[in-house]
């Protein structure tokens, strides 16, 4: 796991997803970043209560995120393929540019792990 930080402009904000049987929520805002000859599209997680942060976000919005960079193994049963997953989920994030004023929010979130836990094996929240 490692933490880091990624700029770009707010291109997608969807909407709060809840998984399994305890309520886990998740998030996804996507940012995109100018890259000169080709545009990147980055999604990142918000999860649990930091899904209600991204209230304060609107498309257009420049933003600097740091995140977590997780990854997981899955594997439905003992005869299934093995898949990889990896997640940005964001720790905390700032407004840098919003054709307005500056402003920062912050979140924190817990153990990455928790959002494995909270979703049940069927239910894995990627």
């Amino acid at each position: 796991m490692s933490e880091a930080k990624v700029t770009g402009v707010v291109h997608l904000i969807e909407e709060t997803k809840t998984y399994g049987a305890k309520g886990f929520r998740k998030r996804v805002v996507v940012l995109e970043q100018d890259k000169g000859s080709f545009t990147n599209y980055v999604p990142v997680e918000f999860t649990r209560d930091s899904c209600d942060t991204v209230d304060d976000l609107n498309v257009g919005d420049e933003i600097e995120v740091q995140y977590r960079l997780n990854g997981r193994r899955w594997q439905k049963d003992e005869q299934s393929e093995v898949k990889f997953f990896v997640n940005v989920e964001a720790v905390s994030f700032r407004i840098t540019s919003d054709g307005e004023h500056s402003q920062t929010t912050t979140q924190r979130t817990s153990d990455p792990n928790d959002a494995f836990s909270e979703a049940g094996d069927d239910e894995a929240p990627f």
